[in-house]
């Protein structure tokens, strides 16, 4: 992360940082319109808002609170710092974003694919930039500093706990659908953030 926080001015990073919160606030308004959920930290949020009632953005910005500690031992002050701002930003505009727009008709397939490109994209976005939008993955990492365990494993098991959970809560299809737009979003991470192919590491 070390590169991408050095060569980016504070304009660049203030426009990256409001084109990829857009582009996930966008998301998850899809999402959550069409009673989806998706992987990580945002999905737990998504499912605790569905369960309680409470929005969205709020639960996002609590649920996150406890890793910025570990985030600023593990990643730095300034990866901290930055994706405090990112959370912030997105649980805002998800708040506000409701007001702005409002679906017709959006199917479950279109929803799903568009979410899950859009996460990632904006996911891309953040990463060159120096932030994240998450705090399981700072756990994952933490957790195999201080035991060995793969970082991607935990977060795969964090997933299908979560899925499994919300199996009960929003049915069968939904989890399909989320799954599928949760795939969506790895993949254009995998394909696309290749650090070596832009830096020439």
């Amino acid at each position: 992360m070390s590169d991408t926080t050095t060569k980016h001015s504070a304009l660049e990073d203030t426009q990256a940082f409001l084109l990829a919160t857009s582009f996930c606030s966008f998301a998850m308004l899809m999402l959550t319109h069409l009673g989806l959920i998706t992987g990580q930290t945002a999905g737990l949020a998504v499912l605790i808002s569905y369960i309680s009632g409470w929005p969205f953005g709020l639960v996002f910005f609590v649920v996150n609170l406890p890793f910025y500690a570990l985030a600023w031992f593990r990643m730095g002050p300034t990866f901290t710092i930055k994706s405090f701002v990112a959370v912030a930003m997105l649980s805002a505009m998800t708040l506000v974003l409701p007001s702005h727009v409002v679906f017709a008709n959006l199917t479950f397939f279109a929803g799903t694919m568009l979410a899950g490109a859009l996460i990632g994209m904006g996911l891309i976005v953040l990463f060159r930039h120096g932030a994240s939008l998450g705090g399981i993955g700072v756990l994952a990492l933490y957790l195999q500093d201080k035991t060995g365990f793969r970082a991607g494993w935990t977060q795969l098991l964090f997933d299908a706990v979560l899925f499994a959970v919300a199996l009960t809560v929003i049915g069968g299809a939904p989890i399909v659908y989320s799954l599928l737009g949760a795939v969506v979003t790895n993949l254009i991470i995998a394909v696309n953030h290749r650090p070596d192919r832009y830096t020439g590491r």
